[in-house]
């Protein structure tokens, strides 16, 4: 959090914002982010800062992979879900590792 507040900062302050009043984040399944832990820190780390008071939406990812032998995306539980069409393990990960800032609202 402390990475993507820094981020958002720069971003704010290079457009000449005065105040950040949202952040977006989208955080995959398997980016080991427990989204509570986020928030918290989000909170302490924006006090005194431009961002102090604003909203931190979290949007989740889901698993999404892809069948390599019948070229089959679809959403899994885990890194070892099957594919639902020919029952193959997924080998390619499509989505679910993110863990990046999506937008910020300032003014």
């Amino acid at each position: 959090m402390e990475q993507t507040l820094a981020i958002a900062l720069e971003h704010a302050q290079r457009e000449g914002a005065r105040h950040i009043h949202q952040l977006t984040m989208r955080v995959g399944a398997l980016s080991g982010v427990v989204p509570d832990a986020l928030q918290f820190a989000f909170d302490v780390l924006t006090q005194g800062t431009i961002a102090e008071g604003a909203r931190l939406t979290i949007e989740s990812v889901p698993i999404v992979a892809r069948c390599a032998r019948c070229d089959r995306e679809f959403e899994a539980e885990d890194l070892l879900g099957a594919c639902p069409r020919c029952g193959e393990t997924a080998t390619e990960l499509r989505q679910g590792r993110e863990l990046e800032l999506a937008s910020l609202e300032v003014s």
